[in-house]
């Protein structure tokens, strides 16, 4: 398996994705069930496919990230080679962006020497989706870019 298995809230909202899966696969629900009770590991195997093939296309679609730490904020825009970046610190300790205070801080604050922004650009390695999966996995979430637009248009 390449990335993680859905989980059973996100197999359930892709149910009917994942019986066309199946039935590519010449299965119909009589055999899915005969399947899950029968060979438990083919289903697994199953269901770690349809994962991977998931995680593939919502990867391959994603254009901006956002990443939220105390002092950081990371705003990403994935293109098909290369990652741009901006990321916004606070030198400031008692500045904490994962509060609404602390961005209300930031709102206030964002010209001042207290806040550094750095803009930089890195060309994806072999396998650029595998590279976004490692972002989404220490906690950035996907967005639709309004804020990197709104920074891109003023830095």
């Amino acid at each position: 398996m390449k990335y993680i298995r859905l989980t059973k809230e996100q197999l359930e909202e892709l149910h009917e994705e994942f019986a066309n899966f199946l039935a590519s696969q010449q299965i119909d629900k009589a055999e899915w069930d005969q399947i899950k009770a029968e060979k438990p590991e083919v289903a697994e195997q199953e269901l770690d496919v349809f994962s991977d093939l998931v995680w593939e296309g919502v990867l391959t679609q994603t254009e901006y990230m956002e990443h939220y730490s105390k002092n950081h904020i990371f705003l990403f825009k994935l293109g098909k080679e290369e990652m741009e970046s901006i990321v916004i610190h606070s030198h400031v300790a008692h500045a904490d962006f994962l509060t609404e205070v602390g961005l209300q801080w930031l709102n206030e604050n964002l010209f001042s020497k207290e806040v550094e922004i750095k803009r930089g650009k890195k060309p994806f390695g072999e396998d650029r989706n595998a590279e976004v999966f490692d972002i989404l996995k220490q906690g950035a979430i996907l967005t639709n870019g309004d804020l990197y637009k709104q920074f891109e248009d003023m830095f």
